[in-house]
Formats: C-alpha cells, structure tokens, sequence
C-alpha cells in the first residue's frame, strides 16, 4: 500500500498519456516533455508499483493485463486532479490573469481578432491566449477556459449561452464566374468546380440532406483546414461554402443562389462552471457576448 501512498502524480499522468496514444513519442508531445523523460518515467511508476505495465513491441507500448486493469482507477486520480484544479482557480478573485480561449479556425481567424484586441484594450490585466481548433477542446480538464462551440455542449458542470446563429452562403470569386458562370440549380453544381473536405463530413452530410448526391469525388479542391478552403475560393479555384458575415464582406467574392437555403449554424459560449466564477473569466466572457453578435452577425 505504501506504493500507492506514495505515488507520484506525474508519472501517473505519464503512464496514461503512454496508454492512451500508444507511443512515448506521441504521449511525449501531448504533455511537452522530452520522450527520455517519459520512458524513464514508465520505468519509475512500473518499479514502484512492482508490475509491468506495457509490452514493448516494434510499433510501440502495448498494455499489459495489468496496464489496462489500472487505467480506470488513473482516469479517476486524473478527474480528482483536475476537479481540485478547477475548484481553486475558481476561487481566483483578481481581475487580472490569463483567460484561455479555443474556438474553431474560422472563428479564430475572421472574428476574434478585432474583438480580442478590444477585450484587450479594456481589460490590460488580462492576458489572452487564443487556441484555434477544430477538435473540442476539453473545459473540464483545463485545455481551455471559454469555448465557443457550432454545437450545444451537453457535458455535466458546463455554462452554455447560446449567442445566435450564423448564415451559411454559397460563393465563388469573380475572375470564376467570368470563366465558368453560375450555377442556376443544385443540379448544376456538378458542372462546376467544388471546394470540399478531404476527410471531414460535414458538407458531405450537409449537401445530401438537400438532395445534393454529393460525396468526396465531386469536389476539385479538397482541403479540411477551413482558412486555406476560403482562400482557394478568393483565388478563383471554384466555389465554396462559408459564412455569410465573411463573404458578403469580401469584395473579390460574390454570393450564390441556386434555389435553396442553406443551413446555419448555432454558436454556443460554454464555460467551465468553477471557472465562469472567476472574475477574469466572468469578464471576458460578458465582453465576448456582447462583441461576438455584431461581429458574426448572429440571428437570434
């Protein structure tokens, strides 16, 4: 018992970090230690605990019985950890700190900007740090202390504010209209260069709900980083699909009707609820609020 007693908390983070990306060099790179670190750290848990904890194979670290009988009880010392993280950061008083913020790339680049360097301009104390991502960052483990989510967040101990909706349009660059024309009806898109996804969904899914038989092969362009698909369209190398609130702004773009609406898109606020106490937090989320809805152009 004295092993368990004793146990080090980081090697704890290390061994789970190993089990969960099957590798010292990927487990390595998600906590930002050095991948020797982390190997002399396995080795350390495994001898205090006296087990072996993974086979060591060519492609990587495999668990062990004894490895994958201990992974639920690590996740629990891993849910405490950050349970008590976030109970004292939520009792932080000062206006001032570092607010995390995680919100998707198209976001990040096309509308947070002007708004943070107002937040900023308001609040000095504050320092923000902007994590543009696709993935859903996870607000019970710190990754971040705001996101703003295209979804209704649905985890336990969450605050969501649903700011509005968001327009989605259809368009192509000017110098692609003189050379190709437009597009009348659905039907017509196939006649037409598409900028799609290469291994997301979304518009897939998207453009069959409207009858559209859509998939991967149809579209010329392929691209899931959302920045480099609007350039694509801005360059004239077809016709894509994006906000409303950016392309009817972009002079080098015209919007597109070819006889159907296209969805929109719900943007939620989310917080931790231990966090959303903290005055630093509190703040830049009402200032979010209320720049965001003009920013975007949200419908309510």
């Amino acid at each position: 018992m004295d092993a368990f007693h004793s146990l080090d908390w980081s090697l704890v983070q290390a061994f789970l970090s190993v089990a969960e990306t099957g590798s010292l060099s990927a487990a390595a790179r998600a906590l930002g230690r050095s991948q020797p670190t982390l190997g002399r750290q396995i080795r350390a848990i495994e001898d205090q605990l006296g087990v072996e904890l993974f086979h060591r194979q060519a492609r990587g670290l495999v668990l062990t019985d004894t490895g994958a009988a201990l992974i639920d009880p690590a996740r629990q010392m891993r849910a405490a950890a950050n349970a008590m993280a976030l109970a004292a950061a939520g009792r932080e008083q000062r206006l001032e700190g570092s607010v995390r913020i995680t919100a998707s790339v198209a976001v990040s680049v096309w509308h947070l900007p002007r708004v943070l360097a107002a937040i900023r301009r308001q609040e000095p104390r504050i320092a923000l740090e902007l994590v543009p991502s696709d993935r859903s960052s996870n607000l019970l483990y710190r990754e971040a202390d705001i996101a703003l989510r295209m979804y209704r967040p649905t985890q336990q101990d969450l605050i969501t504010r649903h700011l509005g909706d968001t327009a989605i349009g259809a368009f192509a660059a000017h110098s692609y209209i003189e050379r190709r024309g437009l597009p009348a009806t659905p039907a017509d898109l196939a006649l037409h260069d598409i900028i799609g996804q290469d291994r997301e969904t979304l518009l897939i899914e998207g453009m069959q709900s409207y009858g559209i038989p859509a998939s991967r092969e149809m579209f010329a362009f392929r691209c899931d980083d959302v920045a480099t698909g609007w350039e694509l369209v801005r360059a004239g190398a077809g016709i894509g699909f994006a906000q409303r609130s950016l392309g009817q702004r972009d002079p080098l773009v015209r919007e597109l009707d070819f006889g159907i609406a296209l969805p929109t898109l719900p943007v939620w606020l989310t917080a931790h609820e231990a966090m959303r106490r903290t005055p630093r937090v509190r703040r830049v989320w009402d200032l979010l609020a209320d720049a965001l809805v003009p920013a975007m152009d949200l419908t309510r």
